[in-house]
């Protein structure tokens, strides 16, 4: 089975709705700003998150977040240049100063956004558990407690695990890493965001695993920038642009296997 096939089965299995975009129309891409900041923008990534952001076979950076920053870049008449970078590295590297925006399934939370500026929200998705196929025991979040669980360090994932009574985290520095700590039997479950959960699973890279219930949690993912950047004002023009005039939609039917359904937020809280 494909993935987009895949995909678009297991999320309306789970009960939840994963992502959501915004309608588009089909007028045509504005010119730039006449007032867009001088590029390149830098933009930090971690390339272990597929299908947002990996690296193929000749090292390329590819995913739905590295073809929608392309994109933003294109409208915005900025040059995009992409730094690889740790997850929990993209925070400070935005506040010191040495990358203009970073772009990595990172979820907008209040906690970030007092040191970073945020987007807009671009992707809807939220926190799943992942089993052992043969586990008929974990069912809910509760029944984690005192159990091994692996995560990605730095995420929000990370972050729910520490609030489960005596249970055992271990971190990784991706979230295939966690899975396959999963899949050798060295964990009992990991919590990741769920649709490069359920990618993983999916391409068939991390076998003997599955999703388990409904979405933990509802969350947004946003393109960080630097407290008080300039170029925030920029950068969402841009991408309100391509969610009305269908370049959104297109980036997302290339990676999903199918249309965006209903709406963003304009902010996440």
């Amino acid at each position: 089975m494909k993935r987009s096939h895949f995909l678009k089965n297991t999320f309306l299995s789970l009960g939840a709705t994963l992502v959501l975009a915004a309608c588009g129309g089909t007028e045509e891409a504005t010119t730039p700003s006449s007032d867009a900041a001088a590029g390149p923008w830098v933009v930090g990534t971690e390339p272990a998150f597929p299908p947002f952001e990996s690296q193929n076979d000749s090292g390329e950076l590819i995913g739905f977040d590295i073809d929608l920053m392309k994109a933003i870049g294109e409208q915005a008449g900025i040059e995009i240049e992409f730094e690889s970078l740790p997850f929990d590295g993209l925070i400070p590297a935005l506040q010191a100063g040495t990358i203009e925006a970073a772009i990595s399934g990172m979820t907008i939370t209040e906690e970030r956004a007092a040191t970073v500026d945020f987007s807009r929200p671009y992707f809807r998705a939220g926190l799943a558990i992942a089993v052992a196929q043969d586990d008929s025991e974990t069912t809910s979040l509760e029944t984690l407690e005192g159990k091994r669980i692996a995560v990605q360090i730095g995420t929000t994932g990370a972050e729910q695990a520490a609030t489960i009574k005596d249970a055992k985290v271990s971190t990784f520095d991706s979230a295939p890493l966690a899975l396959q700590e999963l899949a050798n039997g060295n964990a009992d479950a990991v919590i990741n965001d769920a649709p490069a959960t359920l990618d993983a699973i999916s391409t068939g890279n991390i076998p003997g695993v599955k999703v388990i219930g409904e979405l933990l949690t509802e969350e947004f993912y946003g393109i960080a920038m630097p407290k008080d950047s300039s170029n925030r004002e920029i950068l969402n023009a841009a991408l309100e642009e391509m969610i009305a005039n269908g370049t959104y939609d297109t980036i997302y039917e290339k990676w999903f296997g199918t249309a965006p359904v209903g709406t963003l937020p304009e902010t996440a809280f």
